[in-house]
């Protein structure tokens, strides 16, 4: 067998039937099984048993009983597993086209890839699957924050967050993993040293049953990304804390023993910590990332345009409520320099320090460009 396709699932009984259905016809003679890691407390174990015994493409089941790492720890745990050359995992909701399976390896094999990703944020992929406007931005903004905190292990990858993505399992360092939530590509990908590629999909819609995603998750993937590495982001965060007093103490000297006005105070601040906060951030931030393709003035006038303008935009906001509630200005300026904080870090990580793409993205030559059917029920 060639092909492995893991699916965790949990409660996912009504989706079985259909989600191996269509991988028989995505997978006809291509030597393929289907291995279901299910942490189910309904009856899908015995669904899954019950398709397996009509199903022209072999199937296979490991079933949990006490489940560990959530939807992650159930991935490795089938990774483990594997003995074919790739593995394909995707979730059993059919939100992930089985019909593109096979032209996610076919990629890996052309490019050299080890680890080849479903993307939704490609041109010609999809994110409009996800249940609402406010999940969408949620996983536009969780990929956008992995990918400043890892900007040189995500260089080639825009969906960090995917469920559904092809992998050399003997690529792996499985025993360094640490699966915990949903997202266990950005665990391999961080903690390994891999060949990534990307194709694009379109993310359907659920085919049967109801959403596993809460705020519980949401928690989840904040200590998931603390617990990889706060590094980057920590070194960032002293130097922007480092740059905040500053900010504040040359306000008070120029507001109270000067006697200046607090907008021009807040204005002369601004300019003099911007200009350090990007020395700083030069030296010991992003000193790895400055050779991957823009000059010093190049990344200096992004810099200084950005913070400047956020620094304009959060002007009006100062003297709004400074005038509205009658609070300390001082104290009106800290909360927005807090609010300010991520805005800033994401932008230098993916715009003035974003590192070059090493590998092409798909679909490659010759490939058809496979994307999610209509899965309504």
């Amino acid at each position: 067998m060639s092909i492995t396709v893991v699916v965790p699932t949990f409660n996912e009984g009504p989706n079985i039937a259909e989600l191996v259905r269509r991988l028989e016809e995505a997978l006809v003679g291509r030597g393929a099984e289907v291995l279901f890691v299910d942490d189910s407390r309904d009856d899908t174990p015995a669904e899954i048993e019950r398709v397996a015994a009509s199903s022209a493409l072999p199937v296979r089941m490991i079933h949990r009983e006490t489940p560990t790492g959530g939807l992650s720890g159930a991935v490795v745990e089938g990774l483990g597993s594997v003995t074919t050359e790739w593995a394909v995992v995707m979730d059993g909701d059919l939100q992930h086209p089985p019909e593109l399976v096979p032209s996610l390896v076919a990629t890996g094999e052309k490019l050299g890839a080890e680890v080849v990703v479903a993307s939704r944020y490609l041109k010609g992929g999809d994110a409009n699957g996800l249940d609402g406007r406010w999940r969408r931005l949620v996983s536009t903004a969780s990929s956008l924050l992995a990918r400043s905190m890892f900007p040189k292990r995500l260089r080639n990858v825009t969906d960090p967050m995917t469920g559904f993505f092809a992998v050399r399992p003997d690529a792996l360092e499985l025993d360094a993993l640490r699966p915990r939530g949903f997202k266990i590509l950005l665990e391999i990908l961080t903690r390994n040293t891999v060949v990534v590629a990307e194709e694009p999909f379109v993310f359907g819609e659920r085919f049967a049953g109801e959403s596993k995603a809460s705020f519980v998750n949401g928690l989840r993937y904040v200590e998931q990304l603390a617990s990889l590495r706060f590094g980057r982001m920590s070194r960032f965060a002293i130097i922007g804390a480092f740059g905040a007093v500053a900010n504040l103490a040359i306000m008070w000297v120029l507001v109270h023993p000067f006697q200046l006005g607090y907008v021009w105070a807040a204005v002369v601040a601004a300019a003099v910590t911007i200009t350090t906060n990007f020395v700083l951030q030069e030296r010991f931030v992003f000193r790895d990332l400055r050779n991957e393709g823009r000059s010093l003035w190049n990344r200096a006038a992004h810099s200084f345009a950005f913070n400047g303008a956020e620094a304009a935009l959060r002007l009006p906001f100062l003297i709004w409520i400074v005038e509205a509630t009658g609070a300390p200005a001082v104290l009106v300026q800290a909360v927005t320099l807090v609010v300010a904080f991520l805005l800033r870090f994401v932008f230098h990580s993916q715009v003035v320090y974003r590192p070059r793409r090493t590998t092409p993205v798909g679909p490659v030559p010759d490939l058809p460009a496979v994307v999610g059917r209509d899965t309504t029920a």
